[in-house]
């Protein structure tokens, strides 16, 4: 018997925190989805006014796919929306039954102590169930039985009541949950017709694309001959740094055990001529970098980890053009590989850095200019820059100009953003802050 008791008390209070925890949900996901909206709007301006100035490109491609996802996201989110309205119709429905069976039960109760007490409604009766007591104390128990009794018929008028009420309560609720429901399937037949739209949208860009797959092919060619000077220029300042760091932290380790070496006395048995070989210092673990190797290299690397999905992006206003990784251009026989991830912006838009570090190159690719930050074990590389207003070794914070974007063969402003850990190719929008 305890066992079923508990194991029911257990599963009321289960369906108590679900029906608690459902109106938060249900305000995320709203609130969910009307961020997902405003980025689509931001998007749709965005690609309007990129049609007007501009030939159907990558950047087009780009945003009417990010579009497409967006809006599936959108679909599937009111989905969601449904399926928990449906849960709490489903619960109404539940709580509406039970409620009529208590009321039912209620009411047969009080009508059965309505009978009873017509039955029994004589004065003499009552006096004389209290006057048939066989002592005083029991004729005391018999007057607070039928107190007791006249409460409860009180009690069970005022239950009735607030059932009723309850019920009523609950029928109200399973009417709104319904227009609810109504008006959540609108939008979503609402948001699938603009689906489709956007499906007809980016199929005709497509088809431009593939009008235009010559001149994208050389444009992509020459970003690809660009990406790789990028890289050899990238790959040899790390390797400096490298190299610096651990020419630096061995001649600190000889340092230390010269110093070590002095302070130690000296003894009878140590021989007085010979030559002294020097102990090769400690070898890091593998694991470590030598990057690190300083408490300004652990802090830089340890802070710059800290913000991974939170770092800043490097211009105000821009969308993803060409992602980090190997692409291909949906209709085409185009393809690549992009060692960081190209963003389309304005013309001179001003590039910032992404968190605080030192300058470690600037260096020419092609006429424009590039800058590599680092940040302990980590660089950050903007590239594309038509000019640069910071200077080699200065020390930089978050959100600082390090310069303008350039412009690219289509005429619009555009920069190349690479995030490095040493020498392997990071996926910059991984650690970059999701725009809302």
């Amino acid at each position: 018997m305890l066992k079923t008791m508990v194991s029911c008390f257990l599963a009321m209070l289960v369906w108590v925190m679900a029906t608690a925890q459902q109106p938060g949900n249900s305000d995320d996901l709203k609130r969910k989805q009307a961020e997902i909206q405003r980025e689509i709007d931001e998007l749709r301006n965005t690609l309007k006014d990129t049609k007007k100035n501009t030939k159907a490109g990558l950047l087009q491609l780009s945003m009417v796919q990010k579009k497409l996802r967006l809006r599936e996201q959108a679909i599937g989110n009111i989905s969601q929306q449904i399926n928990m309205i449906e849960g709490t119709i489903g619960k109404s429905r539940y709580e509406i039954d039970r409620l009529k069976s208590e009321l039912d039960t209620l009411k047969q109760q009080y009508a059965n102590s309505i009978v009873y007490a017509y039955k029994n409604r004589s004065n003499y009766d009552f006096l004389n169930f209290i006057f048939s007591a066989a002592s005083f104390n029991d004729a005391l128990r018999r007057v607070q039985y039928l107190r007791s009794y006249r409460v409860y018929r009180e009690q069970q008028a005022s239950a009735i009541k607030n059932t009723q009420a309850l019920l009523q309560q609950k029928i109200t609720g399973l009417e709104s949950s319904r227009k609810e429901k109504d008006a959540v399937l609108q939008k979503q037949e609402k948001q699938k017709v603009e689906l489709e739209s956007e499906k007809r949208e980016k199929n005709d860009i497509l088809s431009k694309l593939k009008a235009r797959e010559k001149e994208i092919s050389k444009e992509l060619t020459s970003k690809q001959k660009a990406d790789q000077k990028l890289k050899v220029a990238i790959r040899s300042a790390i390797d400096r740094e490298i190299k610096l760091a651990r020419e630096k932290a061995m001649a600190e380790a000889r340092a230390k055990e010269a110093t070590e070496a002095a302070k130690k006395p000296v003894t009878e048995n140590t021989p007085v001529t010979g030559t002294v070989t020097p102990t090769a210092p400690k070898r890091e673990p593998k694991s470590a970098s030598v990057l690190e190797s300083t408490p300004e290299g652990i802090r830089l690397s340890g802070g710059f980890e800290t913000n991974k999905g939170k770092l800043p992006w490097p211009i105000e206003k821009g969308n993803v053009k060409i992602h980090f990784g190997t692409y291909s251009i949906e209709g085409t026989k185009l393809r690549g590989n992009n060692p960081g991830i190209t963003l389309a912006t304005e013309v001179g838009a001003t590039v910032k850095a992404v968190f605080e570090g030192e300058v470690s190159r600037i260096f020419d690719i092609d006429g424009n200019w590039s800058v590599l930050i680092r940040h302990g074990k980590y660089f950050t590389v903007y590239s594309n820059l038509s000019s640069v207003s910071v200077a080699k070794d200065q020390k930089v914070t978050a959100g600082q100009t390090l310069g303008k974007a350039a412009v690219n063969d289509e005429g619009n402003g555009e920069i190349e953003f690479l995030l490095m850990q040493e020498n392997k190719n990071l996926d910059p929008e991984s650690w970059i802050r999701r725009r809302n």
